[in-house]
C-alpha cells in the first residue's frame, strides 16, 4: 500500500458524502466521492483506490449489485458497506458477495474510521501473506479437485472452473490449510476473515452451505466434504495435497 491512502465514498446523499470526506481528509486520507455506480466506475478507471465505502441503497444500481460485479470482475479492493437497513440477512448477503465489513446508519464517523483502519490493516496483511504463498505454493488438490492459488480458481474433476466469491474462496483456503481438523465458528471467523471484520456467525453457516453446493458433483454419493461436527463446528474431511507434496 502506498503512503497516500485513497478512499472512495459512494453514497447518493451529498451531505453524507461530504461529511465523510471532510472527516477522512482531516485524518490524512485522500478521499474521492461518487453518487452512484457509474460515477464510481469512472473514478476507479482513473485512480488507484485502496478502499471503498459503499452505500447499500443507491439509485439505478444498489450496493449489493455493485459489490458482486466488482468481485466477478476480479477487483478485490476492500469494501465497507453502509446501510440504513438493520436486517441481518442483508449483512450476510453483503459479506457473501465479498464485502469486508458492514456499518449501519446512523453511525459515528470515528467508528467508520476505526473500521477503515482495521480493514486496511487486514487487507495489507492478507496481500503480503498471499504474495509469500504464491512464491512457494500454486495449487491445492483434494478428491480430484484443484484450487489454483495464483488465479484464485476452483476446478472440478471434469476440469470445469467453478466461480467463487471472495468470502467462499477465503473459507475454502482456510479448510485446505487445516484439513481433517474440527474448526469452530469462531476459529473460522478468525482464520478466514479476521475478528476485526465482525462477521456474524450465521454468515459462516450460510457460506458453508453455498460452498458445499459448489463442491458437489454428479457422481457424489451424498457424503459431504465439509462435515458438520455437532457442538464443535466443521471439518474438511478430504485428504489435501499441494505442489510441495503432490
Amino acid at each position: 500500500m502506498t503512503d497516500t491512502v485513497n478512499i472512495l465514498v459512494v453514497d447518493d446523499h451529498a451531505d453524507i458524502r461530504e461529511l465523510i470526506k471532510r472527516f477522512l481528509d482531516q485524518h490524512c486520507y485522500n478521499t474521492f466521492t461518487a453518487c452512484d455506480g457509474d460515477e464510481m466506475r469512472s473514478i476507479l478507471k482513473d485512480n488507484q483506490i485502496d478502499l471503498i465505502v459503499l452505500d447499500l441503497m443507491l439509485p439505478k444500481e444498489d450496493g449489493l449489485s455493485i459489490c458482486r460485479k466488482l468481485r466477478e470482475n476480479g477487483n478485490n479492493v476492500p469494501i465497507i458497506m453502509l446501510t440504513a437497513m438493520i436486517g441481518e440477512t442483508d449483512k450476510i448477503i453483503g459479506l457473501e458477495l465479498g464485502a469486508d465489513d458492514y456499518l449501519t446508519k446512523p453511525f459515528n464517523p470515528r467508528e467508520l474510521l476505526a473500521r477503515i483502519k482495521a480493514v486496511l490493516r487486514r487487507s495489507d496483511g492478507n496481500q503480503r501473506q498471499e504474495q509469500d504463498s504464491k512464491k512457494t505454493l500454486k495449487h491445492y488438490f483434494f478428491n480430484e479437485w484443484t484450487l489454483d492459488v495464483l488465479k484464485r480458481e476452483l476446478i472440478d474433476p471434469d476440469k470445469t472452473i467453478i466461480s467463487l466469491s471472495t468470502a467462499e474462496y477465503e473459507l475454502l483456503i482456510t479448510f485446505l490449510q487445516h484439513p481433517q481438523e474440527t474448526l469452530s465458528r469462531d476459529q473460522l471467523l478468525d482464520l478466514a476473515r479476521g475478528r476485526e471484520a465482525q462477521v456474524f456467525d450465521r454468515s459462516i453457516d450460510t457460506l458453508i452451505s453455498r460452498l458445499r453446493k459448489k463442491l458437489k458433483t454428479e457422481n457424489d454419493t451424498g457424503n459431504e466434504i465439509i462435515k458438520t461436527v455437532w457442538g464443535g463446528g466443521y471439518c474438511f474431511i478430504a485428504e489435501v495435497t499441494d505442489d510441495q507434496n503432490q
